[in-house]
């Protein structure tokens, strides 16, 4: 009998129970549940950046394409249309062009809609440009 209880003893596996690997478990679940929507609000924020840098290259470039046709016209050209889009996109290198481009009558870029997952509207008013996502 003694020797059946010492090796019972000696061949008992350590390990863990059933009890704790749930709570375990359960800790980590809690954990993720409150991580999981702060890293959703940075994924948003990161992408709202990102947009508006887009947009930020798309109103250098617009404003330049119309300096440059100021340029070689000697007046004020409000230029328009798909193809002058294209070249903006071409010349910001972003991924898609922009939707619109307004211009005053002095050549100012002075509202610019650009859409990348999101929408950003660039608006210069009161000698302010301001862009605001979507």
């Amino acid at each position: 009998m003694k020797k059946t209880m010492r090796s019972l003893k000696e061949n008992r596996k350590k390990g863990f129970t059933l009890v704790e690997l749930i709570v375990v478990l359960v800790i980590l679940a809690i954990l993720a549940a409150l991580l999981v929507p702060a890293l959703t609000g940075y994924i948003n924020k990161a992408k709202e950046k990102q947009v508006v840098a887009e947009t930020r290259l798309c109103v250098m470039a617009a404003q330049t394409l119309a300096d440059e046709e100021y340029a070689k016209a000697g007046k004020v050209i409000s230029p328009a249309g798909a193809e002058f889009l294209a070249d903006v996109q071409e010349l910001a290198e972003t991924p898609e062009a922009p939707t619109t481009i307004k211009f005053d009558d002095k050549g100012k870029v002075t509202e610019l809609e650009y859409e990348n997952e999101l929408t950003c509207t660039y608006t210069y008013e009161n000698n302010k440009g301001t862009y605001d996502t979507k």
